[in-house]
């Protein structure tokens, strides 16, 4: 790995962000080298929503032809969790495809990574070190170094940028001067996967039809029913208050605080919390957007590295794709060389992260209102048509890279 040419990015971390910035560096004729610290790729996880915003980016990057298994649901659909009764409806499907000029797509997070490692792997310019972790950096006068672990050993690796694809507990994190930490935001992700044609999926089919998003309200949590794998599978996932350890999903956890939380839903939906299982659960951490992302002499925080948001509207992979893409396009094309590059890619990125996390903080208000405030949030909904409730993604998913 020593001696590498100066228009080699290093990449660490070959998830969603990390493996999205490798294509894109790829095809803008940057050779790429990632680490990530797995031996092998597991498929954990559960389900991803995948916005306009990120197909549009993916699909320029051959990786929703490699993606199996994803579903464009017709709808997003939100329910009153005690009543049932329906209070929104955005239509998506080929709504989305035409008004947003790409799909609306639901699908396992895990062929989600195989696609993007698919499409990495066939690429001449991207080399993959699995086992691999970028335990220190320096900068130098033409780059980056990155200080490569393997089996004990280690290896230097130089390039001009090294991108920190590492999620929300980024080791890298720390060599960008003043820069935020994650922190707990007091939520528990409770996940589950049922079978469409199990109990609980049958029981599930009126209330959540297997070819929509929906979205069950109440103010303890709410619950977000979609299907994945051509729709013989339907992805569960509740928000609630909670605080748990952190660093990987739980393969068995006392689903106590579930269940109470569901008591205020209507039973059929309550029971799920018991039909449902296993459940996995997940502490959600964020970090401030506010933080500096890079260090001009070569270095640039991506996705959840840069700054983790809840996921109250659905964007954070989205945010990492898109991440990657400006920052390629920015390093490809700036006239002024690496460092200006890395301070426009912060001025364009950090207004509209902060849009999306107040988008976010806004959702998790309204959804889990209660009293006069639910039902002033009921009113404004019933009286907003379909088409004046997509209009208000427009910014979101309409939003285009070469913009």
């Amino acid at each position: 790995m020593d001696g590498s040419p100066p228009r080699t990015i290093l990449v660490a971390g070959a998830g969603i962000g990390g493996l999205t910035a490798a294509l894109a560096f790829a095809v803008h004729g940057f050779r790429v080298e990632i680490f990530e610290r797995a031996e092998r790729f597991e498929a954990i996880g559960a389900g991803i929503q995948l916005s306009p915003n990120a197909t549009r980016i993916l699909r320029r990057l051959g990786v929703l032809d490699a993606l199996s298994g994803a579903v464009a649901p017709e709808a997003v659909v939100l329910r009153d969790g005690a009543s049932l009764k329906q209070l929104a409806r955005v239509p998506l499907g080929e709504a989305a495809e035409t008004r947003w000029e790409a799909p609306y797509l639901v699908a396992h997070r895990a062929d989600l990574h195989a696609a993007l490692l698919a499409r990495a792997s066939e690429h001449p310019g991207i080399r993959l070190h699995p086992g691999t972790t970028v335990a220190g950096i320096s900068f130098e006068n033409d780059g980056v170094a990155a200080t490569a672990e393997r089996d004990g050993r280690q290896e230097k690796a130089a390039g001009a940028l090294l991108v920190a694809a590492d999620g929300v507990w980024s080791g890298l994190r720390q060599f960008v001067k003043s820069s935020r930490d994650s922190r707990s935001t007091g939520t528990m992700a409770w996940r589950a996967l049922v079978e469409t044609e199990s109990p609980a999926g049958r029981a599930l089919a009126p209330l959540a039809p297997p070819d929509q998003v929906t979205a069950f309200l109440s103010p303890a949590l709410h619950l977000v029913v979609y299907p994945l794998r051509g729709g013989t599978v339907l992805n569960l996932v509740a928000l609630t208050k909670g605080e748990a350890g952190a660093g990987s999903w739980a393969s068995a956890i006392d689903t106590g605080p579930l269940e109470r939380a569901m008591r205020g839903f209507a039973l059929s939906l309550a029971n799920l919390a018991k039909a449902a299982k296993p459940w996995t659960a997940w502490p959600i951490h964020a970090v401030d957007p506010d933080g500096p992302w890079t260090d001009p002499r070569g270095l640039a925080l991506v996705g959840d590295a840069a700054h983790a948001m809840t996921p109250f509207a659905a964007q954070g992979a989205a945010m990492a794709i898109e991440d990657a893409w400006v920052l390629a396009v920015l390093a490809a094309g700036s006239p002024d060389g690496l460092p200006s590059a890395l301070a426009r890619y912060e001025a364009i990125r950090r207004p509209r992260i902060r849009r999306v996390v107040r988008r976010g903080a806004f959702n998790h208000f309204t959804w889990h209102a209660s009293g006069p405030v639910a039902l002033a949030r009921n009113l404004v909904l019933s009286a907003r048509s379909p088409g004046r409730l997509a209009a208000d993604f427009d910014w979101l998913y309409g939003w285009r890279p070469e913009g």
